[in-house]
């Protein structure tokens, strides 16, 4: 029955019939699965700290979870939903204007340090040209 009712909301296995006909190919075929996932999303932990595209790769391996197992798809659904409703609130015009405005006060506010530093140290090279 719950096989059924994950089946009507398009969660479940997308793994091919004939596999999912044999109790133990299908198990191989999921642990085969999670090792795959596993592998990518460990490599994303890893990129995180480290240059390298570290949550895309953990999406990725998550994906790569969400054919096989239904946690996955809820997981992957949740944040698809969570990402567009972030979208949304980020095009909103009040809130673009309150971050363009953040935003142009931070670059004036960086210039005058900046213009300050220069005016009180100056500029000098860390080596000489002759």
């Amino acid at each position: 029955m719950r096989e059924v009712v994950a089946m009507d909301r398009g969660l479940g296995s997308k793994a091919p019939e004939f596999i999912r006909k044999s109790r133990g190919l299908h198990l191989s075929w999921q642990a085969g699965v999670f090792i795959v996932g596993l592998a990518v999303v460990a490599a994303g932990v890893v990129m995180l700290p480290l240059p390298g595209p570290g949550w895309l790769v953990i999406f990725a391996g998550m994906a790569i979870w969400a054919t096989e197992f239904v946690w996955a798809q809820l997981v992957l659904r949740w944040t698809k939903r969570k990402v567009t409703e972030a979208t949304q609130r980020a095009l909103d015009p009040k809130v673009r204007r309150r971050n363009i405005t953040l935003t142009a006060i931070g670059l004036v506010i960086i210039g005058i340090g900046l213009g300050y530093y220069l005016w009180r140290f100056g500029v000098e090279a860390p080596w000489r040209l002759g």
